[in-house]
């Protein structure tokens, strides 16, 4: 069967799906096992999340993977989204990351384990526990996979929980996908000609306007949610604005990771101005952006059950990179 330390690789379940005249009627399925607990194992598959209960499971074992990014690139890669979504309150246990900002995302407000914390492992989960009671916050530990398997494995032993499973997804720049935007001349990287006339303004402060829309989306807006979104060096905000003035649509996008990698977050459009190919021309329009900055690579972060920008962000090129788990401590 499996165990902790296949978690974060892919796997082939075998499983029962019935009867039929006695005999038992058998599914495979393939994917990443993202989680394993003693009643259930979940999969990221290529068609979405898929629980299958323990009792269910036939046969399943790990299968070499396709083409698997490397320790060191994950590692990067984990680097410049935190360059990307910076924390104010910040923190080293050797080279482990722990962050804080009022509660606002859980990227923000959890522990990065990747290199060396400098002690041995259940030490350094002890250290991390003990950080964030001293903050004031729930103990929160982000473990990119298959990586970190060895964290979430300690962590299981201690009774963590764990939120949905995050894609961490890459594209190569520009797209390969076409979009619906025809990216326009000044000096914000306006695009000029989006769907229903709605232009596309690049800016290197969010507006009120744009600050509300976000807040709507990540349930609230505390102080440190603005350090957040703004305290990267490269760092600019697209507003879609209807030809009436109104604010449809908002995006962010950062340059990080020594200028390689474009980082897209906070991809809204209002439900009035959905079904219009705006997400596309926000993306478009913040692509441009980074392009001439000498971006050379796109990534974002994304819920695994979100389907609807999962199949987005796929129609424009991007796949998976690897994975990550929201791990959260007991009460």
């Amino acid at each position: 069967m499996l165990r902790q330390q296949d978690v974060g690789h892919r796997i082939v379940v075998r499983r029962i799906v019935g009867i039929r005249e006695g005999r038992p009627l058998f599914s495979d399925a393939l994917g990443e096992l993202v989680e394993l607990s003693e009643t259930h194992l979940t999969l990221a598959t290529a068609q979405g999340a898929l629980r299958v209960p323990v009792a269910q499971v036939h046969r399943a074992k790990r299968v070499p993977p396709t083409r698997r990014p490397t320790a060191a690139a994950v590692v990067a890669l984990e680097r410049a989204a935190d360059e990307a979504w910076p924390a104010p309150t910040r923190s080293r246990l050797g080279d482990w990351l722990l962050r804080a900002a009022d509660g606002w995302t859980g990227r923000a407000n959890s522990a990065l384990p990747i290199g060396d914390p400098d002690r041995p492992l259940p030490a350094a989960v002890d250290a991390v526990e003990r950080w964030y009671a001293e903050h004031g916050r729930p103990a929160m530990i982000n473990t990119p996979l298959p990586l970190a398997a060895p964290v979430g494995a300690e962590l299981d032993d201690r009774g963590w929980g764990s939120r949905p499973p995050t894609l961490v997804q890459i594209a190569r720049l520009p797209l390969s996908a076409p979009t619906d935007a025809d990216p326009g001349p000044g000096s914000h990287g306006g695009v000029l000609n989006s769907p229903g006339g709605v232009v596309i303004e690049l800016v290197g402060a969010p507006s009120e306007a744009w600050l509300t829309v976000a807040a709507g989306r990540k349930g609230g807006l505390p102080d440190a949610a603005r350090h957040v979104l703004t305290a990267v060096d490269q760092v600019r905000f697209a507003h879609g604005y209807a030809p009436d003035g109104t604010l449809v649509a908002i995006g962010r996008g950062t340059v990080t990771g020594q200028g390689r990698w474009l980082g897209l977050s906070l991809i809204e459009v209002l439900p009035p101005a959905r079904r219009q190919g705006l997400a596309r021309a926000v993306i478009a329009a913040l692509v441009g952006w980074g392009g001439t900055l000498g971006a050379t690579r796109a990534f974002l972060q994304v819920e695994q059950r979100n389907t609807a920008a999962v199949t987005l962000y796929q129609r424009l090129g991007f796949t998976t990179h690897h994975t990550y788990l929201t791990r959260v401590a007991p009460h």
